[in-house]
């Protein structure tokens, strides 16, 4: 049976996946020359391979995929906007390694710096928006290892923003596919990760040139992101994502020896995910559900969409069965209900398996009824009813 992420809000059930002895051997020469590995499908968090995935590894730079979900959701959450300038303190700008070479005081918009993390595996810049997000670098390592424990990773603990080395910074290759998933659901993100090269400064005149660190974004078809990593005690890392045929998959190999093995796993990876499985998409992220009855809200029904991407996986030449899908709101809802509030479950049967079970969000705010509107919705239901 197919082992599956468990932190994850997805659940997906296979039968009988892995029969032939052939397949078996084919999945033993991948990641032959890493320390660690694993391969999911995005949508329902599958694991489809996996080489000692829960090994405490140092993850480098792929740090900076915890750095970047906490970005993206700060600009979700409105705290923050492409267009605000950062200002840069003295402390970002004397970090070492990766960098943009960014002035103490120099100010930078959080989409350039946003640039600089994703295809320059920038420090400074990683520094900067952590100290101007959580008011220091501390508090955003907080914040990385509170988002860490919510996410139900247990293989991972931050020392800093960067991934550069500390001592007790580690994660694992699981808990890294948890990460980039769960980063995935913000999809803009991709217009950076997946850009070969850039140039910062250009309206200064002083401009300056990314090169991606992760080669795969030119070389291997589909590949959007996500993040590289190297230090001398974590070797060389990456966690990739593609995405061809509308399946997207996520591949973590640690602890490569040089660039080009490491390189050379991934694409090992990928091209074994996408020779022997096909999804069947669903449901896009945002996706509007059902419009569901509510009680005592200002309005009497609320459209429910979907938290992220649902898909139903298969081995190629597999049929799906009769696919069915039910809404469930919560039995404790109350108003008011905020916008983007879970307020229910979506649950997708195959035949007589369930296959998905998958968090439903509000798609807008509702307030609570006054007195004077649900005397009205009543005494309006007793009038239409029959007699």
């Amino acid at each position: 049976m197919m082992r599956l992420l468990a932190p994850v809000l997805s659940l997906v059930l296979l039968g009988g996946v892995f029969a032939p002895s052939a397949m078996a051997a084919e999945r033993l020469t991948l990641a032959e020359k890493a320390s660690s590995a694993v391969l999911i499908e995005r949508d329902t968090g599958s694991v489809l391979f996996e080489k000692k995935s829960h090994s405490k590894l140092p993850p480098a730079s792929m740090t900076k995929i915890m750095t970047m979900l906490l970005i993206m959701e700060a600009i979700d959450d409105g705290k923050i906007k492409w267009n605000d300038k950062i200002r840069v303190s003295e402390h970002a700008a004397s970090l070492g390694g990766s960098q943009i070479f960014l002035e103490p005081n120099e100010e930078m918009t959080v989409d350039d710096m946003v640039r600089g993390i994703a295809i320059g595996s920038a420090n400074d810049a990683s520094t900067a928006m952590a100290e101007h997000i959580a008011g220091s670098e501390e508090a955003f390592v907080d914040l990385m290892n509170k988002k860490a424990a919510q996410l139900g990773l247990k293989d991972t603990f931050f020392k800093n923003p960067t991934g550069l080395p500390a001592k007790g910074h580690y994660t694992s290759a699981f808990d890294m596919a948890v990460m980039a998933r769960e980063l995935l659901k913000h999809e803009e993100i991709t217009k950076f990760t997946g850009l070969y090269e850039d140039y910062l400064r250009e309206e200064t005149g002083n401009k300056f040139w990314l090169v991606n660190t992760n080669r795969l974004v030119k070389f291997y078809p589909g590949v959007d992101g996500l993040k590289t990593g190297f230090t001398n005690e974590a070797k060389y890392c990456l966690t990739a994502t593609a995405q061809k045929n509308g399946m997207r998959v996520i591949a973590v190999v640690m602890g490569a020896p040089s660039p080009k093995e490491r390189n050379a796993q991934v694409t090992s990876l990928l091209d074994y995910a996408y020779a022997q499985y096909t999804t069947k998409k669903m449901f896009e992220r945002h996706e509007i559900v059902k419009a569901v009855k509510v009680q005592k809200g200002s309005k009497p029904k609320l459209s429910v969409v979907t938290s992220e991407s649902i898909s139903l996986l298969m081995k190629k030449g597999e049929k799906a069965g009769a696919v069915k899908t039910n809404v469930k709101l919560k039995d404790d809802l109350k108003m008011p209900v905020k916008k983007g509030e879970e307020v229910g479950s979506l649950t997708i049967m195959n035949g007589n398996k369930k296959v998905v079970t998958s968090p439903l969000l509000a798609s807008e705010d509702i307030a609570s009824a006054s007195w004077w509107s649900l005397m009205k919705r009543t005494v309006g239901s007793m009038v239409k009813s029959p007699q």
